[in-house]
């Protein structure tokens, strides 16, 4: 599908130079918009320490199967950090968000209670930090009204985002899918948020919250922050076969998995035939991973470890492997049990979360509506 510009289809409107042209004027423009969301973040990071009291943050994930150590090292960690810095934050299951591109919410439920389990063992303190789910705040979803007559039909189409989760997913386009940018503003708005940590690909996202924010405000009153994204400076993080770790891959370390079923799976990893152990990501992609999946786990350097194993093949690198992944995760499948046997304490954290973010979404609903002068009284 195209958007009403799309430099692809520049040739049908003139001649080779023009779209090269064309191509060139808007390389440069995402690069300078790049460059300039990349400064603003920049700044946010080395003031984040100092005053944490300014930032409101959100983030989470969508319930579509279990976490794993992807999660964790790519974010799960930042926002314990941020937390624990005083920044103000929340954390959002998006449950909506799973019908964009599955057919069913058939294990939803358990993927939920699981998601919530996992936040509390790896630092989430839900007495600073409001865990909740999108179905539980109608008001905030009841945004995306207002939200959507902010923005054009070819603004949501050109999203890569948008295109990049169509192509995965095999789906059609479907309406919540082309509307998902403004869903996820919805998320960031209703809570006041001002910083989300992002990756580059999610840039474009963010930069549509802003427009959505500015355009609300300059149109209404204002109401909304013009939110940051906060670039992420972690490493990629591969999965078992060498590939981003994903759960539809099947290349990935559940947190909740127990030391017998991360020890199975590390051991069926496919390496390579070569017995030396190297660390080369590009042309022993297996091996490398499982070298990064140590050097995560243990905090030590891939090369070293490498070296360290030498000779002793594959075997010896997935022995290592599992320890150091079974030796990290000791004491958070020890915190994750303790909790499994707190039923309802996990299902009060999630119902005291929707409570809160709740309560928060009226009073942001109710700004909108009376700077929209939608409130009627008598």
């Amino acid at each position: 599908m195209t958007s009403q510009f799309d430099p692809t289809n520049a040739s049908a409107q003139g001649t080779t130079g023009a779209t090269t042209t064309a191509s060139a004027a808007i390389s440069a423009a995402v690069s300078d918009t790049f460059n300039a969301s990349k400064r603003r973040s920049d700044a946010i990071r080395a003031d984040l320490p100092v005053h944490p009291e300014k930032y409101t943050m959100l983030t989470g994930d969508r319930p579509t199967g279990r976490l794993h150590l992807g999660h964790y090292f790519g974010s799960i960690l930042n926002r314990v950090a941020m937390q624990n810095q005083g920044v103000k934050t929340y954390v959002l299951i998006a449950d909506y968000q799973v019908i964009t591109d599955r057919d069913t919410t058939e294990h939803i439920q358990d993927n939920v209670y699981n998601m919530v389990l996992d936040y509390l063992a790896s630092g989430i303190d839900p007495r600073k930090t409001p865990i909740f789910t999108h179905s539980a705040i109608p008001e905030a979803n009841q945004l995306m009204l207002p939200f959507l007559s902010l923005v054009s039909e070819a603004e949501l189409q050109r999203n890569p985002t948008v295109k990049a989760e169509m192509e995965a997913s095999g789906h059609a386009l479907t309406g919540l899918l082309l509307t998902y940018p403004v869903h996820q503003a919805c998320d960031i708005l209703f809570c006041k948020g001002n910083i989300v940590p992002v990756g580059k690909d999610q840039l474009p996202h963010i930069e549509l919250t802003r427009t959505i924010a500015r355009r609300f405000n300059e149109r209404y009153a204002r109401v909304f922050p013009e939110p940051e994204g906060v670039l992420s400076d972690a490493i990629e993080i591969p999965g078992l076969d060498g590939r981003k770790m994903s759960k539809s891959y099947g290349n990935a370390i559940s947190l909740g998995a127990s030391a017998e079923e991360t020890a199975k799976l590390i051991k069926k990893t496919k390496t390579d035939s070569e017995r030396f152990i190297t660390f080369d990501k590009d042309n022993r992609p297996g091996v490398s991973a499982l070298l990064t999946t140590a050097a995560l786990c243990s905090g030590r350097n891939e090369v070293d470890i490498a070296q360290e194993i030498g000779n002793g093949g594959s075997g010896a690198l997935k022995a290592y492997v599992t320890q150091c992944v079974n030796s990290f995760l000791e004491p958070y499948r020890q915190r994750r049990a303790q909790l499994a046997q707190q039923r309802d304490y996990v299902f009060d954290v999630l119902h005291d979360g929707n409570a809160t973010m709740r309560a928060l979404a009226e009073d942001t609903l109710g700004e909108v509506c009376e700077a929209m002068h939608m409130v009627y009284k008598r």
